[in-house]
């Protein structure tokens, strides 16, 4: 074969070791000569495009050549193609960036010399083939359009680039993405139909499209995504009968049409899908009466301001008449089998033979005259209702998203999107970890209690504005975390923890949450509730929020720029911070006895009244131990670790005792590093040498060598001479600072 002759003695050295070992083996039993002979009648059949490679001292099959060629050829087939796909998906991501970010604002990581693989494009992630699996950039700004081009992600399984300011069609071509499970494009400005190839994509679990501008009417064909499970369509220009074949999706759990136009009644169909258990169809200009198996929702089921809906057994609708009933003979809107996209509610009769057919032989000037009376009455239906359903949704949209100017500062008074989230459990993400799932067992732990404190991931995604980067307060090596907005207004911070950095024993991290939900002290961060999100890999803690950062803000401040303690407040916060420390040491009833593990500056968090609170309390036993030991690290840095940690590696009541004493001095000396000129002044009492300066003398001495005792006292050496939490508790008890 001509290609053979290609491959040259070091290729072929290189493919197939074994060939040199063979050739070792000869030479030490000192065949060289043979050895030379024979690599020159290999060079010789390379040179003259022989099909075989024969090398006569290995005394190999007949065949054996051509087998290793094939081989080879196969592996560098092989190479070829994962760097044909590589490079193709790299080509894709490039025309989605120049679409959806024109301007080249938010996606500048994304770089043609790049690797997608390797971190370094924002928003990508990728399986371990190498391949791009994932694309998340929800609330990054983007001002575009989604590419036709994505359909050369042919691996992508989530896509979420839900509340952007994108705009133009949905791209038929995003139907090639087969393997997609979650497609989130709601929040958008999105127009046109909704594509019907979508149909195609069989492994979709989560379609979100809520929140554009689409037009048309919801496609017959969606009834084939048998994975589907949340169909979100809310506040669009929809319009059309709701298809009966939506109730073949045996799999849909949330159906949300509210906020468009769709006309016609509810499918009976529909109705009897097996596992719903949320249908909104709020504000539309649906009529006829509701099928009673929709009782079964509850509260799931929301129909207010559908004028013409009638039935017995829901709240706010009239008993239907006997022409309002639904009759059997007529066709449901998109049923299997109708051949005309007739809604259910139609007086029509069909099919008709010629005994029942009426005359079509009327007056055609009484039909003329109907008809121009019944279309001015249509044309002034339809005008008032578009005007209603106009000002019901900017109504809707004004009452649920503004927030307000009283609870939030200048920089904080933006739009917050506030859907209306059903009170299920992380309906909207569709695989993976989730050690909350309903019916597992809790090994112990209070169902009753997890169940309080569980959050709507949909509702944590609204309050932070889909974990838009406006909203950041600050990032970890292992976390980050959001303000958020919740739906009465209250303000909370939103700490976002990787599955990957949590235990992943299912029961050690239920565990670790049954203790933080145990806390309740007034100078400890309150823990509002959680939700683990299957689909985003995620466990996410939502806290009280606390206005004014942590004690940082407050150290190494200049004379006069509104962020200097007074003395008071000083004492006050290292009071409170006691307080919590020794409330986390004592054992209750339901809460054991805690170590914080982490306690600096940056954890004592500092309300609106500079009354002070312990955050990240219980965390680490959510987290993995190399979490753990990697936040020591900065812990070490500023000098809170305790000195004998080096040598036995473990964390004790008196480990924290140890940074309650640093912290101590530094809110007396106002300087985040504690020097030796620091300690040196507390222990000889110069108050010049540890007394913030910024005070301009404003302190009483007592008790700043009270002060000044304890936190040596603390930082002894010796973790046997340092005081317990209780002693210096009673000890603080005597201040009474005012001035």
């Amino acid at each position: 074969m001509d290609i053979s002759a290609s491959l040259s003695l070091p290729l072929f050295h290189t493919i197939f070791p074994f060939v040199i070992d063979r050739e070792r083996e000869n030479t030490e039993h000192g065949e060289k000569d043979r050895e030379r002979k024979a690599k020159q009648k290999l060079r010789k059949n390379i040179d003259q495009r022989e099909t075989k490679i024969s090398f006569a001292i290995f005394e190999p099959k007949p065949d054996m050549g051509s087998k290793l060629f094939l081989f080879s050829l196969l592996v560098l087939f092989m190479i070829q193609t994962w760097v044909v796909s590589a490079n193709a998906e790299l080509r894709a991501l490039m025309d989605m960036k120049a679409s959806l970010d024109p301007e080249g604002r938010y996606l500048s990581s994304w770089s043609i010399h790049g690797e997608p693989c390797d971190g370094s494009f924002e928003g990508i992630a990728c399986n371990e083939k190498g391949q791009v699996a994932n694309i998340s950039l929800q609330g990054k700004g983007l001002y575009g359009k989604v590419s036709p081009a994505i359909a050369g992600l042919k691996h992508l399984t989530g896509l979420y680039l839900h509340y952007n300011s994108l705009y133009g069609d949905i791209p038929r071509e995003i139907a090639n993405l087969t393997e997609l499970t979650d497609l989130y494009l709601n929040v958008n400005n999105l127009s046109g139909d909704i594509p019907p190839e979508i149909s195609n994509m069989g492994s979709l679990q989560v379609l979100q499209l809520c929140y554009n501008q689409l037009t048309g009417s919801i496609p017959t064909e969606l009834s084939s995504l048998k994975k589907l499970s949340v169909l979100a369509l809310q506040s669009n220009q929809l319009t059309g009968a709701i298809p009966a074949s939506l109730g073949d999706l045996s799999m849909l759990t949330r159906l949300d049409l509210s906020f468009n136009r769709f006309f016609g009644s509810i499918p009976q169909k529909l109705a009897d899908a097996p596992v719903l258990k949320v249908l909104d169809i709020r504000n539309n200009t649906l009529s006829g009466n509701v099928p009673p198996a929709l009782k079964r929702l509850n509260k799931g089921f929301l129909y207010e301001n559908n004028l013409e809906l009638c039935g017995v057994g829901f709240y706010l609708l009239k008993a239907c008449s006997a022409s309002s009933s639904i009759n059997p003979s007529r066709p449901e809107p998109f049923a299997t089998g109708t051949t005309r996209n007739i809604p259910e509610t139609a007086d029509l009769r069909l099919p008709c033979n010629q005994t029942q057919c009426s005359n079509p032989s009327k007056s055609h000037h009484a039909s003329v005259v109907v008809g121009v009376i019944v279309g001015t009455i249509a044309l002034l239906a339809i005008g008032i209702l578009t005007f209603t359903h106009y000002r019901r949704r900017k109504q809707k949209l004004g009452n649920a998203f503004d927030v307000s100017d009283s609870r939030l500062s200048t920089d904080q008074a933006k739009v917050f999107y506030r859907k209306n989230g059903s009170p299920l459990i992380s309906l909207e993400y569709a695989n993976g970890w989730d050690p909350l799932a309903d019916g597992r067992n809790l090994n112990g732990f209070s169902q009753e209690v997890f169940q309080s404190f569980r959050f709507n991931l949909e509702e944590i995604e609204t309050a932070t504005q889909y974990f838009s980067e406006v909203n950041l307060l600050g990032k970890s090596n292992f976390s980050a975390t959001y303000k958020g907005v919740l739906r009465n207004g209250s303000l909370v911070a939103v700490k976002s923890i990787s599955k990957t950095s949590c235990k992943s024993d299912d029961s050690e991290f239920l565990k670790g949450l049954s203790i933080l939900t145990s806390l309740t002290h007034e100078n400890i961060v309150r823990l509002r509730g959680f939700c683990c999100s299957r689909g985003r890999g995620e466990c996410f803690l939502v806290y009280d929020f606390v206005s004014n950062g942590n004690l940082l803000r407050y150290l190494d401040v200049k004379d006069g720029d509104g962020h200097v303690l007074d003395w008071p407040t000083r004492v006050s916060i290292v009071k409170g911070i006691a307080k919590g420390i020794a409330y986390l040491h004592k054992y209750k009833v339901n809460k054991p006895a805690l170590v914080h593990q982490n306690i600096s500056a940056e954890k004592v968090l500092i309300d609106q009244q500079y009354n002070p609170y312990l955050s990240d309390s219980g965390l680490p036993n959510l987290l993995t131990n190399d979490i753990v030991f990697s936040a020591l690290k900065a812990s070490a840095a500023m000098g809170y670790l305790a000195p004998e940690y080096t040598t036995t590696g473990r964390f004790t009541e008196k480990s924290d005792v140890y940074a309650l004493g640093v912290l101590v001095l530094q809110v007396l000396s106002g300087k985040r590093k504690v020097t030796s000129l620091v300690r040196l002044g507390a222990e000889s009492s110069k108050f010049q040498e540890f007394i913030d300066p910024n005070l301009h003398g404003k302190f009483f001495e007592h008790e700043a060598t009270k002060l000044a005792r304890i936190a040596l006292l603390c930082t002894h050496e010796s973790p046997t001479e340092r005081p317990s939490m209780e002693a210096i508790v009673q000890e603080l008890s005597n201040f009474s600072s005012c001035f």
